[in-house]
C-alpha cells in the first residue's frame, strides 16, 4: 500500500512510552501525523492535522480526552475518535460513547483490538471493546444518556475548570489559560458547587477525582 494512502492517525497518550509502542504497531497500516501529551495540545493538533482518526487516552492533563473530543466535535461532527484507556468502568466507556466517540479499547487489551477499532472508525462504525460491550449495552439499555452521571449537569467550561482546578491552578492561572477573568473563574466554581450540592473546594476536587475528570 502506497504510504500517503494510508489512514492517517493522530495519538495522544501523556505516557511517553505508551505513545512509543503504540508507534511500531500502527506504522505498517497506519501513517502516524503527530504524537500530543494533554488534551489542549490535542485540540490544536488535530484541528491543524485534520487526522482521519485519533487515538487518545481519556486521562490527561489540562484537559481530558472526552472534553477535547467534545471541542473537537462542536467544530467538526466527523471527528472520529478512539479511546485506548486503562479506564475498565462501564460509566468512562458511557461518558465517551454518549459524547460521541467511535471506539473504546483498555490498554491491557490485545492490540489487533485497537487495530480493529481504529478500522471500524474508518468505515463510519463504533467499537467497543468486547470485556465491556455487553455490560456497556445492558447500561444504554436501562438509562438513557447521561441520566445517572452527574458529569453531564455540568457545562463543558465548568468541566475544563474543574479539571484545571483539580490539577492545583488558581483561579488567576486559569483564567490566564483560559483568557477570561479570575472572578468569571470563582463564578462557574461557585455555579458548580451549587449544581452538584457540594460546600467546600476540598469536596469539588474529590468529585473530580471520583469522576475521572482528573487523576491524581
Amino acid at each position: 500500500m502506497n504510504a500517503s494512502k494510508r489512514p492517517r492517525v493522530l495519538l495522544a497518550d501523556d505516557h511517553r512510552m505508551v505513545a512509543e509502542g503504540l508507534k511500531g504497531l500502527l506504522a505498517p497500516e497506519f501513517e502516524l501525523v503527530g504524537v500530543v501529551e494533554n488534551g489542549r495540545a490535542l485540540v490544536e493538533e488535530a484541528k491543524r492535522l485534520r487526522p482521519d482518526v485519533i487515538v487518545a487516552d481519556i486521562s490527561m492533563p489540562q484537559l481530558n480526552g472526552i472534553e477535547a473530543m467534545a471541542q473537537l466535535k462542536e467544530q467538526n461532527r466527523e471527528v472520529r475518535v478512539v479511546f485506548l484507556t486503562m479506564h475498565q468502568e462501564v460509566a468512562y466507556a458511557r461518558r465517551a460513547l454518549d459524547a460521541g466517540a467511535s471506539g473504546y479499547v483498555l490498554k491491557h487489551s490485545a492490540p489487533a483490538e485497537l487495530v480493529a477499532a481504529i478500522r471500524a472508525a474508518l468505515e463510519g462504525k463504533t467499537y467497543v471493546t468486547p470485556a465491556l460491550a455487553g455490560e456497556v449495552l445492558l447500561d444504554m439499555s436501562r438509562e438513557p444518556a447521561g441520566a445517572r452521571d452527574p458529569v453531564a449537569s455540568l457545562t463543558p467550561r465548568q468541566r475544563q475548570i474543574l479539571q484545571l482546578l483539580a490539577e492545583g491552578r488558581s483561579a488567576k492561572e486559569i483564567g490566564e489559560a483560559l483568557e477570561i477573568s479570575s472572578r468569571t473563574v470563582e463564578f462557574h466554581k461557585y455555579q458548580m458547587m451549587e449544581v452538584l450540592n457540594l460546600h467546600t473546594s476540598a469536596e469539588l476536587i474529590h468529585f473530580a477525582i471520583k469522576h475521572g475528570i482528573v487523576e491524581i
